[in-house]
């Protein structure tokens, strides 16, 4: 199933619906080719909305060839107003429709629904006339002709948003489209992923040797499970602990890879070295650049003892693909991140991406599948230079075992609540300055450790979680009586924008 990305801000989301009724879905540039789609063999093709008029200038056009390529196409806002205009239909302006909209919806996608239901609206122009043959299947108090169909010429329209989960029946309709329209099987699954995966990455790599650089994070975890699950023995994982990493971590990442999946590991200690870098370094910017430069030393080195090696494993996620690429040829650029932060210029090994093709949630799926620990399946984003741009100020050892001991005890909490995996994020942040206070009769003068929590879909805008009071107060109680040195609590109750979710 490939979605034709016409500019929309839903266009990533319906590809991931799709998935989520377990059909494989990818997003391509407006600007492809009937012959270029047709190449892709298609089962069916989605056109996005867009922001823009159909009448607008540099207002987003397809191909007119992709209308009779023989596969049904479902246009969605945007998409349904360019397929009438292009087939005979006429777009207008009209008042336009925002938000929750009752309407009555018949037909194929319609197919076992109440025909009287809610959909999402978000549009100016209407469409005013339905093209030549097809029939009117929906339609709205202000909207006479919100979505049309006709299957003698594969083409099907709709006016409100599907996609979004203010349309309470919307996966239903696109399970319609994909399952009783287009013929599309649920295959897509976490074992048919890996089975794949596994197949492609030992075409790709034959009996060569493989590196990989382990982070601890998800996303480097089941790339690497499934590169060793392809080729076994011929993937050795490289595993730099910074010394920035939360309790117990490192130990995890070892029994996890070492102990459990018997993989191939070279467990780096480079503590020390990466501390030494950092003394005296508040900047964030600075931070960062020092723990990616000389994270990438580090594992040079490593790859070096190692000797020669073609391929080197790298978590690229799709979401990657489509922010790098942009509409205009979505898989036309991968950004050069890595998992510990960047990539040397003159890197000479070709990249094995066995996640190329997922989301994070598939990521997760295919984790569990692997058999890889729940912990580290559902943890948190982490950033790559770790704890030092969770401390605000210079990194010491002192304040990294305070920072460590307090998100452990926010996390033990977080989970003891069951609250851990409906949270995007959530952590401590140590300013390094000091505040006066009084325990057991005393003055103190101590830290302040403040606490994190955000809910997000995809961390390009979040929310502050709402925590429950009884929680907080466990935590600021065990934090500031468990902990020698921290005398305060404070709780970060600001969403982004204007915030970014980390602190630096």
């Amino acid at each position: 199933m490939l979605v034709v990305d016409l500019g929309g801000q839903y266009s990533q989301l319906i590809a991931r619906r799709v998935r989520e009724a377990r059909v494989y879905s990818e997003l391509v540039g407006h600007r492809s080719s009937a012959a270029e789609l047709r190449g892709r063999n298609p089962v069916a093709l989605i056109l996005s909305g867009g922001p823009a008029s159909v009448y607008a200038d540099n207002a987003p056009q397809v191909d007119s060839g992709i209308y009779e390529l023989g596969v049904p196409v479902l246009g969605i806002c945007y998409g349904m107003q360019l397929m009438a205009r292009d087939l005979g239909g006429r777009v207008e302006r009209a008042a336009g429709e925002f938000g929750k909209t009752a309407l009555r919806l018949r037909g194929a996608l319609g197919q076992g629904l109440p025909e009287v239901q809610t959909g999402w609206m978000s549009h100016r122009d209407s469409v005013t006339a339905a093209p030549d043959g097809a029939e009117v299947t929906a339609g709205s108090d202000a909207t006479p002709i919100a979505a049309f169909e006709a299957p003698d010429r594969n083409l099907y329209g709709v006016q409100f948003h599907p996609e979004v989960v203010h349309t309470p029946h919307g996966q239903e309709v696109l399970k319609n489209f994909l399952y009783g329209v287009a013929g599309a099987r649920p295959s897509w699954t976490p074992a048919a992923v890996i089975e794949e995966q596994v197949e492609r990455i030992r075409v790709q790599v034959g009996k060569e040797r493989v590196l990989c650089a382990l982070s601890g994070g998800v996303d480097s975890a089941v790339a690497a499970l499934l590169v060793h699950k392809a080729v076994g023995d011929q993937l050795t994982c490289v595993f730099v602990d910074h010394g920035l990493l939360r309790k117990d971590e490192a130990a995890q990442v070892v029994e996890t890879f070492e102990g459990h999946f018997h993989v191939p590991l070279v467990h780096v200690d480079a503590a020390d070295r990466f501390l030494s870098k950092l003394e005296g370094v508040t900047d964030p910017e600075q931070k960062r650049r020092i723990v990616g430069e000389e994270f990438i030393r580090v594992f040079e080195e490593e790859a070096e003892e190692l000797g020669e090696t073609r391929f080197l494993v790298q978590g690229t996620l799709y979401s990657d693909v489509i922010e790098s690429g942009g509409t205009e040829g979505v898989a036309a650029k991968i950004k050069s991140h890595h998992n510990v932060g960047g990539l040397p210029d003159d890197m000479t090994m070709e990249l094995v991406e066995p996640l190329r093709s997922l989301f994070k949630d598939e990521v997760r799926r295919v984790g569990e599948e692997l058999g890889l620990p729940e912990a580290m399946v559902w943890r948190h984003p982490f950033p790559g230079p770790g704890l030092a741009i969770r401390i605000i100020g210079d990194v010491t050892r002192e304040r990294l075992a305070i920072l460590r001991e307090a998100d452990a005890i926010l996390l033990e909490e977080v989970r003891k609540a069951g609250l851990y995996r409906e949270l995007w994020q959530c952590f401590a942040v140590l300013p390094a300055i000091r505040s006066v206070g009084v325990q057991g009769d005393e003055r103190t003068y101590g830290y302040p450790i403040v606490v994190r929590a955000v809910t997000s879909e995809d961390a390009m805008t979040a929310d502050w979680a709402r925590l429950p009071s009884d929680l907080l107060e466990a935590i600021s109680s065990r934090i500031v009586n468990e902990i020698p040195g921290v005398n305060r609590v404070a709780l970060d109750l600001t969403s982004k924008p204007p915030a970014t979710i980390e602190w630096e």
